[in-house]
């Protein structure tokens, strides 16, 4: 049975349109998304002092979102903060536990937390992005620093079934080369959290501007690279204890798109991964095992 499609939130939407609208809109959109609690609770002239703008800019962001004014926008972005449920592992981030248990319960703790996070990973938003990938003509994925092991596993798992229609961003040379190869029909997959590499940015601006579909895999609605994103895969990068942010998520959320795609390709997709598979074992990739 189909899931039901993810529905959408007033921050998600200004996000998705912020690069279709006039450049003063765009600044204000983009104060509101990265202050979205103080936009509902402040005034919309003390939030028009703040961001250095029109208080009329708002209304006119509102309005240009499909809103009446924007008192609706506001009492929209009010309600989409409402939580389902309690968090109950972000305040396991701060501060440091003592004792001579302290490495054992640090490792439960973020193991319980990595948990929970892949639960509110959301399934039907991955089965949508996995439909992009595989009506794709090519796919481009980038990520770049900690991210670049998240979009190589995807890549590698993709190449398997995929080999000529999937490219690593800057795989062989320089990512701006490849900035420049988008195109419509291909899907752009970037994956990146705050803070936010600057060549994960101009990715995603690379690929909406030439008309590609594009998938950001990210830690907020909000992210920079998610800007005009036709599908945003969310994860928790930040919700679980320990110096680093947290991969856990990302790399299930590539692991999915690959699995989900490769059963979309059918009988094509396996032969491509036998034919695959025979290569790999005719050069002995692989260590045999002992009867």
């Amino acid at each position: 049975m189909a899931q039901p499609r993810p529905k959408s939130s007033p921050l998600n939407d200004l996000c998705s349109a912020l690069p279709s609208l006039p450049m003063r809109l765009q600044q204000v959109g983009r104060f509101v998304a990265a202050n979205d609690y103080d936009a509902t609770t402040r005034s919309m002239r003390d939030l028009a002092a703040e961001a250095g703008a029109d208080p009329a800019a708002f209304t006119r962001l509102a309005k240009a979102l499909g809103y009446s004014g924007w008192d609706e926008l506001r009492a929209a972005l009010t309600e989409a903060r409402r939580p389902a449920s309690p968090s109950p592992f972000s305040g396991r981030a701060k501060g440091g536990r003592k004792g001579p248990n302290a490495e054992i319960s640090l490792i439960s703790d973020k193991l319980e937390a990595e948990a929970a996070g892949l639960a509110r990973i959301s399934a039907g938003s991955v089965a949508n992005a996995a439909k992009a990938l595989h009506v794709a003509r090519r796919i481009w994925i980038a990520g770049f620093r900690s991210c670049r092991s998240v979009a190589e596993l995807l890549n590698y798992q993709l190449r398997l079934f995929r080999p000529d229609a999937v490219h690593l961003v800057g795989g062989s040379g320089p990512e701006d080369l490849d900035l420049g190869a988008f195109h419509g029909g291909d899907a752009v997959v970037v994956i990146g959290f705050a803070p936010y590499s600057r060549a994960s940015v101009l990715s995603a601006r690379a690929a909406h501007d030439s008309g590609a579909t594009l998938i950001a895999i990210t830690d907020t609605v909000a992210a920079p690279m998610a800007e005009g994103a036709d599908h945003r895969l969310l994860y928790e990068a930040a919700a679980s204890p320990g110096f680093f942010p947290s991969l856990t998520g990302a790399i299930a959320i590539a692991q999915s798109l690959a699995a989900v795609t490769f059963v979309m390709g059918g009988a094509g997709a396996k032969r491509c991964l036998e034919k695959t598979e025979s290569r790999l074992a005719a050069l002995s990739q692989y260590v045999a095992e002992k009867g």
